[in-house]
Order: structure tokens, then sequence, then C-alpha cells
């Protein structure tokens, strides 16, 4: 289930050349700051002053200022991949293996990248597409609709854009970023000018610029992960999104045991080993009113 094997999908004998076909980015990761990160996770303190500030008069009263510190926990949740490969890997010779391992590692990384972004934005297992525990309301979907900072998406994309900005500036935020889906890209593209032309014309052909209207932008399947109603998400990325690596990634070879609970059973019975990559990733939406969410369905 899954594994490679000699005379199938994995040949007789091993290259040290391998064309990785593992597609994977994390927009969140392009539009924000990696910050670093304890492996037993960090907390965040958001410091506010409540009130504007007083001016007094010579000899007046002071008035009651104020503020509030809210605490927000990052703790890094492992992420892993594995595969079953033949034990024809463990007899190769060195640069064959280390093509292949090479390989691995930049397909781990790609997945793990996308699981960063399918966790902070959806609060889902990558892999089972349902809600995680692990992650519970960390995440923007939850916290867009539990701070009403949803937009229901119109005929004009554009129109989505600008009530989405409104909606985080409305709450005195810069807007730093978006992140959007594909099929968001592409209503964004076809809207014109009353005069017939491209409203962006940058983005014409399937172009995914990084800049629209001085706006940095991610265009990255993992916004509508899910068949998620999820358009865009547009905020502060840059000063109010944080995110870290717990520890490095590790690409470990096991040649015993059954370590993925596969029905196919112990690897040396079936002549096999398993490849498995490991890091730890953290992250944490540190003011929830600096984002919007544009969702649902026109």
């Amino acid at each position: 289930m899954g594994s490679l094997t000699k005379g199938t999908n994995f040949p007789a004998v091993l290259s040290n050349e391998m064309l990785n076909l593992v597609r994977g980015k994390s927009s969140l990761a392009r539009l924000s700051e990696q910050k670093p990160l304890p492996f037993v996770g960090t907390d965040v303190f958001t410091f506010n002053f409540d009130k504007e500030a007083d001016f007094v008069g010579e000899g007046a009263a002071k008035g009651v200022g104020g503020g509030t510190i809210n605490p927000v926990q990052i703790r890094p949740i492992k992420v892993e991949y594995g595969m079953r490969v033949s034990d024809e890997f463990v007899t190769a010779a060195d640069e064959q293996r280390i093509g292949y391992l090479r390989a691995f590692s930049e397909g781990f990384a790609a997945k793990a990248a996308r699981a960063l972004d399918i966790g902070a934005m959806h609060g889902v297992n990558p892999r089972t597409g349902n809600a995680s525990a692990l992650i519970g309301n960390n995440n923007f979907d939850a916290v867009a609709v539990a701070q009403s900072q949803v937009v229901t998406p119109t005929a004009s994309a554009n129109a989505d854009v600008e009530s989405a900005i409104a909606l985080v500036t409305g709450h005195e935020h810069e807007v730093t970023g978006m992140a959007m889906s594909p099929g968001f890209r592409s209503s964004l593209a076809s809207e014109t000018r009353q005069d017939g032309t491209p409203l962006f014309p940058e983005l014409g052909w399937g172009s995914q610029p990084d800049v629209i209207k001085g706006l940095p932008v991610d265009t990255n399947s993992t916004v509508s992960f899910n068949s998620s109603a999820d358009k865009a998400v547009v905020g502060n990325f840059r000063d109010f999104f944080r995110w870290g690596v717990g520890k490095d990634i590790t690409i470990e070879v096991i040649q015993y045991g059954n370590p993925d609970n596969s029905e196919d059973g112990d690897l040396k019975g079936h002549n096999q080993v398993y490849l498995r990559g490991e890091i730890y990733i953290g992250w944490g939406i540190l003011v929830p009113n600096a984002f919007a969410l544009i969702s649902g369905e026109a």
C-alpha cells in the first residue's frame, strides 16, 4: 500500500537522478516572517493601550488610562510523512541513496509547507481533511467567524477584496498581504473596466504576480483546500501572524517493524525499508481582527 517496489515503480537499479514531482509551498510563510520557536513552544504577549492619550492642564488631575495584555500560545505540532521502499535502497551505492534521500527531503519539505497553510487556515489534518484537536481554534477560519471578519463573495472579486480590507482597516490595522485561491485569482483576472480592458492585466494567462496594486499576494490551492468555500485571506501577516520551527527536519531510514501501522505488515518480511520525515511547526494568530476572510458562494 503506497510502497515503491522493484520491477513496478521502483527501478531494478537505483539511480542518483530523480525528478521530484511533489509541489507545495506556504503562502503564510511567504507573507509573514519566521521567528525562532523553542521546542517546548512560546507565549507571545500582545500589549494594547485601551484609550487615547490625555491632554492635562496646569495643575489639573490626570485621567485613567489603562492597558490590556493578552498571551497567545504558540506550540509546535509534529508534521510527519513516510513511505515504504524496496530494501534495494539499503544496498545501493552512497551517491544513489543520497539522490533518493535528497528527493524525499525536498518532497517532504513541500508537504510540510502545505501542512502549515492547511492547518493555520482551516484547522484540519491535511491527510484526513478532518478538524484537528491539536489545532483547535488556532486557524483563520475559526477566528474570522468568531470576530465577524468574514466577507461573503459578490459578483465582483475586486469589491470583495476592498470589503475585506475595510474590515481590517476598520480596526486600525494595516493590510500587508493576501493569500488567495486559484479560482479567486481567476475571478480577479476576469474583471474588466467599463471599456472592456482587464482591471488586472498582470493576472492575464495564468500569471501569478507577487504584488498586485502594491499589495503582496500569493496564490495557493491551500486556501481552498478540501473543497473549502474560502476564496482569500487578507490582513497584517507581517506583524500579527507568527510561525516557527521547533526542530529541524529529520529524515529516518527504518528497516524493521511496521512503522506506518500498515496492513502490509513487517518491513523485513516484505523486503522493504521505510523513509520517514518529521518536523515540528508552530504558529499563532496574534491579533484576530487584523485579518479578514472572503468565504462562501457568490
